[in-house]
């Protein structure tokens, strides 16, 4: 599922911010960014986001400014004239003043630069709960979005469930279209008169049995029953599951098509595979 959230704090002279976005995805792949060496650090924030947010895609960026100079060292020198130099060209080209550009440019990245030693044990504790925070937030964004998508897939398997009961008026007429259907070919390739009538009445009704739709109707409202119960289930991980049941209808609903022979139940079968299309595209959405 997407999702945002964000944290940041000040600790003596550094600002610390952290921004964890997340994409869908079937497993949990996590990348880091950041100023600053997080070499024995990585594991343990990985394991927290995994943890709480389970599996996606994640982009977790980590900043860590000084919000001073502590010495000489601490500014990119060369960068700002850098910096300098290309916003006076910019200037002359738009015919616009100069202004104090040093305020700018002091806010322009990687121009406060800082001694890449890791955090310590304070720092460290500030960035855990920096990460906490905004793992909150990612997860109340996902949540917001869960409540959405649970409306919507409830929605499209009362659809389903409402066009299935649909199929039972043209029921009885299937089944005389298709005894009609049988004796027109009879007579036409065969003629009646060719045929022993008791063995004919059993083939027709072996036919008939073979086509009969009530399992597949019982088995898809079963399968809808299901769906819908797991949805309401209170589960953090439930995506898979979602996704072999949403199998099983599309099982079901797929075998009703070849078995309708009838042009308004095919109809039917038509709009009920829209829907699970539908349901199919959200679960990929769902953890």
């Amino acid at each position: 599922m997407t999702g945002y959230g964000e944290a940041s704090r000040e600790l003596h002279n550094k600002r610390f911010k952290i921004e964890i976005k997340s994409l869908n995805g079937k497993m949990s792949d996590i990348r880091f960014k950041s100023n600053t060496s997080l070499k024995d650090k990585e594991i343990e924030l990985r394991r927290m986001i995994h943890e709480n947010a389970v599996r996606g895609k994640f982009d977790v960026n980590l900043n860590i400014e000084s919000t001073e100079a502590e010495n000489d060292d601490s500014l990119n020198i060369k960068l700002m004239e850098s910096y300098s130099s290309r916003l006076k060209e910019f200037a002359d080209s738009q015919g616009l003043e100069y202004g104090d550009m040093l305020q700018s440019i002091i806010r322009l990245p990687n121009i406060i630069q800082l001694n890449d030693e890791g955090l310590n044990t304070e720092e460290w504790s500030v960035v855990k709960s920096m990460t906490n925070e905004a793992l909150e937030g990612l997860m109340t964004f996902r949540k917001n979005e869960g409540v959405s998508l649970e409306n919507d897939v409830l929605n499209r398997v009362s659809n389903i469930m409402s066009l299935l009961k649909s199929i039972e008026p043209h029921e009885s007429s299937r089944i005389i279209n298709l005894k009609e259907r049988i004796n027109r070919n009879l007579e036409l390739y065969l003629g009646k008169d060719k045929v022993d009538e008791n063995r004919y009445e059993q083939e027709v009704m072996y036919y008939l049995e073979k086509l009969d739709i009530n399992e597949e109707k019982v088995r898809l409202e079963q399968h809808c029953k299901h769906f819908t119960e797991a949805v309401q289930k209170e589960k953090i991980e439930k995506g898979k599951k979602l996704s072999f049941i949403s199998q099983e209808i599309g099982r079901e609903i797929n075998t009703l098509g070849a078995k309708a022979q009838h042009s308004e139940i095919q109809q039917i079968v038509v709009n009920m595979k829209d829907q699970l299309e539908k349901i199919k595209e959200q679960v990929l959405n769902i953890l």
